[in-house]
């Protein structure tokens, strides 16, 4: 038995395990609130003033159903700073020998592994979830990648989800990398949220020493990404940069400027403040391969506009190889 699975403990999460399964829904029309509030006050920006220049890197999910490939291709052709691999069914995604191919023929690092902790990815190397997490990180060991994104755990993942935050901070110390744990969003039923994840679809008020924030999770749950950016500080590791109306109980995933949710501000934030993490493109894209581009290259220069890379480029208001 591992080291992690000798530190789980069941009575550090049975609280969490008590909270009742459904609650009323709130959090879509607080957020609705908030927007209404934010844009009447004229959606105020911070001037630019970048400490670092900040990578923006593509998720090869941003090119589904197209394959991993294509994601590393699309990336190097475009301008992207390095990618983030979708651990995932396709063989490539799970071969550390073909993303070392990839990655050296295209001439990008890869930033990030996302373990395949998905739903529909439950399947995927059996049933035990610390399965998935162990075998993406011998995976970024060979390929010397320093972060994993994983989602917080299903509630009916019994011990995995009980001992999760334990047993994320055990690995993290045995194998010297980074495990981002991913915001997530409640389910909805009607007028009531399915609690589906222990300890919550939150991990900002968990003790999770690395935390991936993705905007289109946050505008879906009704979460403030302003606030929780903030809240998260240097624990900040990744950002998942995508849009949100914030008015649908699906997981949209809108090119950034597409939606409601403050990704220009989020940026410049985190730009201010000299963050030292990554940004990771994760959006939907079309099935015509021409429209994804042009999805993909508006949404780099998107980000680089407001993490403030033209400023130091000395070419404000030119995109320059974001544009065909």
């Amino acid at each position: 038995m591992s080291p992690r699975r000798d530190r789980q403990s069941t009575d550090a999460s049975s609280s969490a395990a008590r909270k009742p399964y459904t609650r009323p829904s709130t959090a879509q029309r607080t957020a609705r609130e908030k927007l209404s509030k934010r844009l009447m006050a004229g959606d105020p920006r911070s001037d630019q003033d970048p400490q670092r220049r900040i990578p923006v890197g593509l998720s090869t999910s941003s090119v589904f159903p197209a394959g991993v490939e294509e994601g590393f291709r699309l990336a190097h052709e475009i301008g992207y700073d390095g990618m983030e691999v979708m651990v995932s069914y396709p063989k490539d995604s799970q071969d550390p020998r073909l993303l070392r191919e990839y990655s050296e023929r295209y001439e990008l690092p890869i930033l990030s592994l996302h373990a395949p902790t998905l739903f529909l990815l439950q399947g995927l190397w059996g049933r035990d979830a610390w399965v998935k997490i162990e075998r993406t990180i011998e995976i970024a060991k060979e390929l010397e990648v320093p972060t994993i994104v994983a989602h917080p755990p299903f509630r009916w993942q019994g011990k995995y989800a009980t001992g999760f935050v334990e047993g994320v901070a055990a690995l993290e110390e045995e194998h010297g990398i980074a495990i981002a744990v991913e915001n997530m969003y409640p389910w909805r039923l009607g007028v009531r949220e399915l609690l589906n994840y222990l300890p919550d679809h939150d991990p900002t008020d968990e003790d999770y020493a690395h935390v991936t924030v993705d905007l289109s999770h946050a505008a879906t749950a009704g979460d403030d990404a302003l606030e929780m950016i903030e809240r998260l500080g240097d624990r900040l590791t990744h950002l998942h940069l995508a849009d949100g109306s914030g008015n649908s109980t699906k997981d949209e995933h809108l090119a950034p400027g597409e939606g409601n949710q403050p990704c220009a501000e989020v940026l410049r934030r985190l730009a201010n403040r000299g963050w030292e993490g990554s940004v990771l493109l994760e959006v939907t894209t079309s099935n015509k391969p021409e429209i994804r581009e042009r999805t993909l290259r508006q949404s780099l220069a998107f980000a680089r506009h407001h993490l403030g890379h033209l400023l130091e480029d000395g070419n404000e208001g030119d995109v320059g190889s974001a544009t065909p």
